[in-house]
């Protein structure tokens, strides 16, 4: 009888992609005698990308086409069930078709979502979009539609009016084809040539690749055995990070489940990202394993996940942003401790099993359930290690003032503090005799013009060695004090922010303020001890878009707050 290998569970989980019916197409006498809708997501309003529709609204009025209503509003903090609330209000203008841009960024995916709605609500229409948001919409296309009208345009933020409108006239009998096509040539028009995942994941959860290896007797008995194939198989079909994983068994499985006692299909993410999909408890144990976690990780895991999908953390944009943020997980209380994470001399680099795996986890999840892939589906220009693995602990023994946990609950609770954010910036202050010096060092370092939080307000995490947190308490400093100082002593002269770097999104009260604040409250700098003696303090700048530093209990499926990992583990 042939050998065959034990079965893999699919990381993606199960995809129940729709095949959206496009919403039926207009003549073009239909487009003269009714009313275009333009929806803008405000990115038109970025350097010349408002010659697209400028551009577009000329080529219609030489076609007779002059009636159109247009609406700007942004889709940034907007989750799936609001983007389709807002879908409804624009239908409420009974357009003929509808034309929305613009897809090059941060806001591309939200925006297909958008226009996945207004089609199925009837009304034709084509998303205009650009590198590197074309192929994210695509991806969002594929997930949630199975079809789309998606026009890109070759230009950039250094595109001119004359390069953006030759794109458009370039693009017009697309266009123009994406609102009046029918029968096969609309089909064509539709079609999304995707780079991945052209066969949807089975539904029985499993993995084809095993049916794809020959079985050798003499292997089996080589350690590690089939995990080249197994891995290359993986990176092949995108559900991996690119470094060597643990093959998800059954049997691994079912032993991460050993300090969880949730039920697996608990959803413990709304739907979000490309695939649209939710993360169930199964979803991480499957990325546990696969990061190579230990199964009394598992509370750890679920808790940042609970945060990641609070509203105010902002999960949906936060899984594909061109930003090279990570899912920065700090880990407070005696579980930490108890399971092995560490906040000790090199926390935040290599050597620590505990942090590296469950860092890991969660960059997993949000790669293969999400489908937020690198070079697809993911908006980042460069990206950065801390979207490998971004996980530590805070150290009782280290602590000069009180540690998250105790700020939030008490001491005997265990939290996990998540942030969308940078890799650390190194401090480097060797020289500071005292605590007065050393903060003026620290506060220095706290933003730059090249930095999301000198136009967009928000957390930030000061990281401070042993040695700079004594410095800094045999001065006096409460972390109060510290708090207070940073948020006072931030800012960028208001010169120096105007038109420059991003958009910026800040609070109401901000727009006469100057100098302009990086923070808005003392309360967004935290304060961490860690790591080992010496002079290399750091801080982690934040994302800041929409989104918040979330704090959440390891806590028992029933809600209750669990005092020790002995609690989770399922008798």
């Amino acid at each position: 009888m042939k050998k065959r290998l034990y079965d893999l569970l699919d990381p993606r989980g199960i995809q129940d992609r729709q095949v959206i019916e496009l919403a039926p197409r207009v003549t073009l006498d239909e487009l003269r005698n009714g009313k275009i809708l333009f929806y803008n997501n405000t990115k038109l309003g970025f350097v010349n990308y408002m010659t697209v529709f400028d551009r577009i609204k000329e080529r219609l009025t030489e076609l007779g086409i002059t009636n159109w209503v247009e609406y700007t509003e942004t889709v940034r903090g907007k989750d799936a069930k609001m983007l389709a609330d807002y879908a409804a209000m624009l239908a409420q203008e009974k357009p003929t078709a509808a034309i929305t841009a613009f897809g090059d960024m941060g806001t591309s995916s939200s925006t297909t979502v958008v226009t996945i709605e207004l089609e199925k609500l009837g009304i034709p229409t084509v998303y205009m979009t650009a590198p590197p948001g074309s192929a994210i919409t695509e991806g969002v296309g594929v997930y949630r539609a199975g079809q789309l009208c998606l026009c890109s345009l070759d230009v950039y933020q250094a595109s001119s009016v004359e390069e953006v409108a030759a794109e458009v006239d370039k693009n017009w009998d697309y266009i123009i084809d994406s609102l009046t096509a029918t029968g096969d040539r609309l089909k064509e028009v539709a079609h999304i040539d995707f780079k991945m995942d052209k066969v949807p994941p089975r539904a029985d959860g499993l993995l084809s690749v095993i049916d794809e290896i020959e079985v050798d007797d003499e292997k089996l008995l080589e350690p590690g055995c089939y995990m080249e194939e197994i891995n290359d198989y993986f990176n092949k079909e995108h559900i991996s990070d690119g470094l060597p994983i643990i093959p998800p068994t059954r049997a691994r499985y079912q032993k991460m489940l050993e300090y969880c006692p949730f039920a697996e299909d608990t959803v413990i993410c709304d739907p979000s990202g490309p695939s649209g999909k939710s993360v169930t408890v199964r979803d991480a144990a499957i990325a546990a394993v696969m990061a190579g976690c230990k199964p009394n990780a598992m509370p750890i895991i679920i808790a940042a996940c609970k945060a990641m999908n609070n509203k105010l953390y902002n999960l949906n944009q936060s899984v594909t942003t061109s930003h090279p943020g990570g899912t920065l997980v700090i880990v407070s209380g005696p579980i930490a401790q108890e399971i092995g994470i560490s906040g000790k001399q090199g926390c935040q680099g290599p050597g620590w099993p505990q942090n590296a795996t469950i860092g890991r986890a969660m960059n997993l999840i949000i790669m293969n359930v999400f489908r937020s892939v690198p070079g697809v589906c993911d908006l980042d220009c460069i990206a950065s290690q801390a979207e490998f693995t971004y996980c530590f602990a805070e150290e009782p023994e280290l602590a000069q003032w009180n540690m998250i946990n105790e700020d939030r609950y008490d001491s005997g609770t265990t939290t996990v503090y998540v942030l969308k954010a940078e890799p650390l910036h190194d401090i480097i202050d060797f020289l500071s005799l005292d605590g007065f010096d050393l903060l003026d060092t620290i506060t220095a370092c706290c933003t730059t013009l090249g930095s999301n939080n000198a136009y967009m307000p928000g957390p930030m995490v000061i990281c401070l060695t042993p040695d700079h947190g004594m410095m800094l308490k045999k001065a006096g400093y409460t972390k109060e004090m510290i708090q207070e100082h940073i948020h006072t002593y931030v800012y960028h002269e208001v010169p120096m922010v105007r038109n420059r770097g991003l958009v910026p999104v800040r609070p109401a009260s901000f727009k006469d303020r100057h100098p302009m604040p990086v923070t808005r409250t003392p309360k967004d700098v935290e304060v961490v001890t860690i790591g080992g003696r010496g002079g290399h303090s750091g801080v982690i700048l934040p994302w800041a878009l929409h989104s918040e530093g979330i704090v959440e209990p390891v806590a028992l499926p029933d809600g209750a707050i669990a005092k020790s990992i002995e609690e989770f583990k399922v008798k």
